[in-house]
């Protein structure tokens, strides 16, 4: 890439950081999923309960934050993962989200979810959870925090249930590592997601383009992914629904927003 197209690409990519006129993406604002108020548009599934019930108030909105807190929990995590999805499905878009880790992990929380969450896209629906299914069948944009000394990169990918395509190669292995700095401490950081349907997904963290795979598909070697497969038998996924993650570590949500695109 010559120094001129390398300039012209890191201004775009600022400006789409920046504000909503994404060059080829429909006309208007970004869309607010979340609106800093209620939890309306949203259905929770946690382990172990049916859709709908969080008995623990695990996710709830306070001064304006969409928050994932653990306050409530008698006992220890015992694997109670969860998952707050939006009411609807979306297949071409750029997800923008901005959070924080706070606090500390709830006991009995696996050791690799410390400072751990995620954004689940192309997710299947809740209703089509089993209730003791730990995530949903989906792409993960992983959110991770550092502790303060070593490297830990964000914005990883991790496949509950499905395959992408990196290096013109079907890659199972179930979490990949960006090429993003350490998120350290409880800075509000932003995240980007570019999803063009069973095409190509990017990760940006910041101005930064840290990861990009292709052909997102299901695992035909997952039970739960053998479950959802379609008639027709395409294990691409095309289009699903985008949740956020109760690993067991807090974390709190300002700003989840959303813009379509047309190509």
């Amino acid at each position: 890439m010559s120094l001129f197209s390398h300039t012209v690409f890191s201004l775009l990519l600022l400006g789409l950081l920046a504000e909503c006129q994404v060059p080829g993406s429909r006309q208007g604002d970004w869309i607010q999923l979340f609106d800093g108020k209620t939890l309306d548009d949203w259905t929770v599934k946690i382990r172990g309960h049916e859709v709908g019930v969080d008995p623990d108030n695990t996710f709830r909105v306070e001064d304006g934050l969409l928050k994932v807190s653990y306050e409530n929990y008698e006992g220890d995590y015992d694997g109670r993962f969860g998952h707050l999805f939006y009411k609807e499905s979306f297949d071409r878009y750029f997800l923008r989200v901005e959070y924080r880790f706070v606090g500390e992990q709830v006991a009995g929380g696996p050791g690799w979810a410390w400072r751990n969450s995620g954004l689940m896209l192309h997710g299947q629906s809740p209703e089509s959870m089993g209730v003791t299914q730990d995530f949903p069948i989906s792409i993960e944009m992983q959110l991770l925090g550092g502790d303060g000394q070593n490297r830990r990169t964000n914005a990883n990918l991790c496949t509950p249930g499905t395959n992408v395509v990196m290096g013109g190669k079907l890659d199972q292995r179930h979490c990949i590592n960006s090429t993003s700095a350490t998120c350290h401490g409880d800075e509000w950081y932003t995240v980007l997601v570019e999803v063009r349907g069973g095409e190509v997904i990017r990760h940006f963290l910041g101005g930064d383009q840290v990861m990009e795979y292709f052909d997102p598909q299901l695992d035909v070697r997952d039970p739960g992914a053998q479950r959802i497969m379609p008639d027709s038998g395409d294990l691409i996924l095309h289009s699903g629904t985008i949740s956020l993650q109760s690993e067991s570590h807090p974390i709190e949500f300002r700003k989840i927003e959303l813009k379509y695109l047309d190509e």
